[in-house]
């Protein structure tokens, strides 16, 4: 039998282990699938252990509130994954994305409409490439991708898969005030 460490380097593995106490101490859990509701497991989360590929981690059971995506890694603090406060409450893996390229439309407008731009690479600010600072719709052809609710890939999280978003409900987005947005890869 092969060990974890082992496993884990050889890919096989797809784990998250989250901490109730900063620097990964505490009581702990160990998550390789996705799960809906995280709380009969920990109280609290203040640090997080990604082995591999992405996790979406979210505030509230049941896949909503604040998202998070996290990338292989350490996260001994919840700031570090630019959390909110210490509520992990559902997660999501995603295995890395190995397509090559990646595609994005972006409308000022539900529904596709109005003025439309498309995006192969990270965007630091919205406003300065779109002339908007509002993005009502979009439509993610390749690739996966991390909209912010601030410039400079700051504030709230939203990840976004392939797959049409006919307003910014269908994202999880409380508004359609987008200030950047990025690839999802080794960052």
């Amino acid at each position: 039998m092969q060990s974890t460490q082992t496993r884990t380097l050889m890919g096989l593995q797809n784990n998250i282990i989250f901490y109730e106490d900063r620097n990964f101490q505490g009581r702990h859990y160990e998550c390789s699938t996705d799960c809906a509701d995280l709380s009969p497991y920990f109280n609290r989360c203040n640090s997080i252990r990604v082995e591999s590929d992405w996790w979406v981690v979210y505030e509230r059971p049941n896949y909503m509130g604040y998202q998070y995506v996290l990338s292989r890694g350490e996260y001994p603090d919840y700031q570090r994954w630019m959390g909110f406060n210490d509520n992990i409450r559902s997660c999501r893996t995603y295995p890395y994305y190995r397509g090559g390229t990646y595609r994005m439309k972006i409308y000022e407008r539900p529904d596709f409409g109005g003025q439309m731009m498309e995006f192969m690479d990270d965007c630091p600010s919205v406003y300065d490439r779109f002339r908007y600072r509002d993005i009502h719709s979009c439509h993610v052809m390749d690739g996966y991708w991390t909209f912010y609710e601030q410039p400079n890939y700051r504030g709230r999280q939203y990840f976004m898969r392939p797959g049409e978003y006919r307003r910014f409900s269908d994202w999880g987005g409380n508004s359609s005030t987008i200030g950047s947005f990025r690839r999802m890869r080794d960052f």
